[in-house]
């Protein structure tokens, strides 16, 4: 009876992180980044323009246990990036020696990094798995004028 109890409420602690993290994933703040940079020089316009986004995850966990390690030692990671916003740029006048010269990124990157141990003198059942997720999504436009 005890040890269904035990293992009841750790599924019930971990089910509870689970939506916890989810919850601040969903409510979180999206990130999107309009930045602008343009000079005018005698030889022409020179542009530099980028929205830069970057998420890494690193998690380690071990568990030694005399008995069962149900619903232990798993590492979860949720990663989403997403840019809804336009990165334009345009220039005029590029009528000097160089004309018009422009730079424009976008750029994304994730990693993730899990790692799961686990001894035990009983059950491993369901223990030491890692569940890595993630998006991205660009949905903005890319774009540059010059004249």
């Amino acid at each position: 009876m005890n040890k269904t109890k035990n293992i009841h409420n750790k599924s019930l602690f971990v089910a509870s992180i689970v939506i916890v993290v989810a919850l601040a994933l969903i409510t979180s703040p999206i990130m999107a980044m309009d930045d602008a940079f343009a000079t005018k020089k005698k030889k022409g316009n020179v542009a530099q323009q980028a929205i830069s986004q970057s998420q890494a995850s690193v998690q380690n966990a071990l568990c030694v246990s005399g008995s069962g390690t149900f619903v232990s030692c798993n590492n979860l990671s949720f990663q989403n990036q997403k840019n809804t916003g336009n990165n334009a740029l345009a220039q005029q006048g590029g009528n000097g020696k160089g004309g018009n010269s422009a730079e424009q990124s976008i750029s994304q990157s994730q990693s993730s990094e899990q790692n799961s141990q686990v001894v035990s003198g009983g059950d491993t059942f369901g223990s030491g798995n890692n569940v890595n997720v993630q998006s991205q999504t660009n949905s903005g436009s890319n774009a540059a004028a010059q004249s």
